[in-house]
């Protein structure tokens, strides 16, 4: 069992950068692949990006791709979500999820865990 608690969203303006947190509880999470998703209002939940076990390998969908960046460090069972260049597009709420495999995947229904999730608001 994991259990994910997010943090680290607000409101910031167009152009501006937040950096997301979630921290895994159990001994294990080094064991897990850790993703973060995103919901916008009347929106499907959608893929923004992954880290294999390590933290070396990364995924993310090309919306995002050269302005976010996905970290973990599992001595502190935790991953992190740092957001650049945030457009008012990018607003949602934002979720960290894992699978107990070396795999990612961009389909939510392949996570095992979901943390509550943290709003993030850009405005223009």
């Amino acid at each position: 069992q994991v259990q994910l608690v997010e943090s680290g969203g607000g409101l910031v303006q167009a152009g501006g950068s937040l950096r997301l947190s979630c921290a895994a509880s159990g001994r294990t999470f080094s064991s897990y692949t850790a993703s973060w998703f995103r919901q916008g209002l009347g929106k499907e939940r959608e893929f923004v990006a992954a880290s294999d076990r390590s933290g070396y390998i990364t995924h993310y969908a090309d919306s995002v791709k050269g302005r976010f960046a996905i970290s973990r460090d599992n001595a502190k069972n935790t991953v992190y979500l740092q957001m650049n260049s945030l457009k008012p597009e990018d607003t949602a709420i934002y979720y960290c999820a894992t699978i107990n495999a070396n795999y990612y995947a961009t389909s939510p229904g392949n996570y095992d865990y979901w943390g509550q999730g943290t709003q993030v608001t850009v405005s223009s």
